[in-house]
């Protein structure tokens, strides 16, 4: 009887395996099909979108493409809102209201809400789950409830390079120099300069670059060591093992 038993718990084993073996090949095969490129936009109608660009699927909320130009290289993970107005189906005239630059990675979760113009420049990087928004809710009538009220918009820009972290919320009328890192968790209003580090909420600098002292305060941590030019896959994955063995 125990070898019965133990026969049928392998079996089941074995069937248990293999149904998760063919729901994942599905899913990553679902994936690939129903990712959004230029050669396969599926049913979204982006004014641009550029080679190298992909949308990874589940697509989060989409609407108002032909205002939303994507640039090239662009990475979109899963479960990312892009909008352009307020609601769908509104005509919102001639020009472009939300565009993302060359190399743009938005992190899964994301929100991109432009219900005015968004700019976001080329190789910006955002982490998971960022909120970036030209709207916001007015509360300037006390006696009407908040989501009924008129919102607010104001345009949005950031410039190129910047680092978004995990969880920022960016507001309208947020201007972001070049390659501005924004701490997780911060939520940013008001203009940012170049080479500035900000952090909390509401968000302050806390970190900006001085041509003459460089970073101040000055960085805890070293600088990492870049590639050298010409290095193989191979070869770092032979340094990789020599580290090991040491």
């Amino acid at each position: 009887m125990p070898k019965n038993s133990n026969a049928f718990s392998s079996l089941t084993a074995w069937r248990r395996r293999a149904t998760t073996a063919v729901i994942h090949r599905g899913w990553r095969r679902l994936q690939e099909a129903g990712a959004v490129t230029a050669e396969r936009p599926g049913g979204l109608r982006f004014r641009r979108i550029g080679t190298g660009t992909r949308l990874a699927f589940p697509q989060g909320t989409v609407f108002g493409e032909p205002w939303i130009e994507l640039g090239e290289h662009c990475i979109i993970a899963e479960q990312v809102t892009l909008t352009a107005g307020m609601m769908p189906g509104l005509d919102l005239g001639t020009d472009t209201v939300l565009t993302l630059g060359n190399g743009v990675v938005l992190g899964r979760g994301s929100h991109v809400i432009a219900d005015t113009r968004v700019t976001i420049g080329n190789d910006v990087y955002c982490g998971p789950y960022v909120y970036i928004t030209s709207t916001n809710h007015s509360y300037d009538d006390p006696e009407q409830p908040v989501g009924k009220q008129w919102p607010r918009t104001d345009p949005v820009e950031i410039g190129p390079g910047c680092w978004i972290g995990t969880g920022a919320v960016i507001l309208p009328g947020a201007r972001l120099g070049r390659n501005v890192v924004v701490a997780a968790g911060a939520v940013v209003r008001g203009e940012v300069p170049d080479h500035a580090v900000v952090a909390g909420a509401p968000a302050r600098i806390v970190r900006s670059w001085d041509e003459g002292k460089g970073w101040q305060p000055p960085l805890r941590t070293p600088a990492p060591v870049p590639i050298p030019a010409g290095i193989t896959p191979a070869q770092l994955q032979a340094l990789a093992e020599l580290e090991a063995e040491g």
